[in-house]
């Protein structure tokens, strides 16, 4: 009996102990702080990841493009270069080869890119880099490291081969030529978003887009952003975004990005011909 007692007893504690480190093994799974935040780009078998302010720049390099109307090798040439040059992060510093270069291109002010001011201004130096890419003759059939190097005229030439991929999945993404196709793992909002601060920032960077908001959603579901690879590319630049944005969704052409899933783009129910973005609610 007392032997019955004892294995009882031992089993009862083993059964304690499994529940307890099941629990804590459940509370770190889930806790925030687990999460390792980043952005992946897809395409085809292959996957690229950039942190998520890398990916914030690398998703303004290629609004500009998009804009302008210019192909997606342009944004290709231009996140492979500025990866080299900055690690797509606007740095205010240069090297001893080119200790008055600044910015996400590294563009030195001695050499008429602009004025420091201009070239810390990352819209600014994409557009300069766009300036001197486009004349540039059969830029879009040249090998990127020699397209890169025309503009840049860098002491490192080569260098830029090493990020074509990751410049290529990046630019198929933020140009909308691949859709649900770019996704950013991040921790829960820390703060209520506000949709007018979408709003603003979707017509800074896009021009004139007409989005709607009402209550903690914004919407586009008329115009050029609206359909097709340019309303994927304002998708994805939103997903690259929602960490600053504090967005907790995106929907589009039957897709859906949930922050909170952790899961990527998911097949749902949302409508064709339209860009819904919700923004974070207030914390209670």
């Amino acid at each position: 009996m007392r032997r019955l007692r004892r294995t009882l007893t031992l089993l009862l504690a083993l059964a304690l102990a499994a529940g307890a480190i099941y629990a804590v093994t459940t509370v770190l799974q889930r806790s925030e702080t687990l999460v390792t935040e980043r952005c992946t780009a897809v395409v085809g078998t292959a996957t690229f990841e950039l942190a998520t302010d890398q990916a914030a720049n690398a998703a303004l390099i290629t609004s500009v493009a998009v804009r302008r109307n210019l192909p997606p090798r342009a944004a290709t040439i231009a996140l492979a270069t500025a990866m080299q040059e900055s690690s797509l992060r606007n740095i205010d510093y240069g090297d001893q080869a080119g200790p008055d270069s600044r910015g996400l291109f590294q563009q030195r002010p001695s050499q008429g890119w602009g004025t420091e001011a201009q070239v810390m201004d990352p819209v600014y130096s994409s557009n300069a880099f766009y300036n001197g890419l486009v004349k540039v003759p059969n830029y879009q059939s040249m090998e990127i490291t020699e397209a890169a190097q025309t503009v840049q005229r860098s002491a490192f030439p080569r260098a830029y081969a090493q990020h074509e991929a990751m410049g290529r999945a990046f630019a198929s993404s933020l140009t909308g030529q691949s859709s649900a196709a770019l996704d950013c793992t991040l921790r829960a909002a820390d703060s209520a978003g506000n949709p007018d601060n979408v709003v603003s920032a979707l017509t800074k960077t896009f021009g004139a887009v007409p989005a709607k908001s009402q209550g903690r959603t914004v919407r586009v579901d008329s115009g050029r952003y609206s359909t097709g690879p340019a309303a994927w590319a304002l998708a994805h630049w939103t997903v690259a975004n929602a960490k600053s944005l504090s967005v907790t969704q995106v929907e589009l052409d039957g897709h859906t990005w949930n922050r909170d899933s952790h899961k990527g783009w998911q097949e749902s129910g949302a409508s064709a011909g339209s860009v819904t973005i919700t923004v974070s609610a207030p914390r209670s």
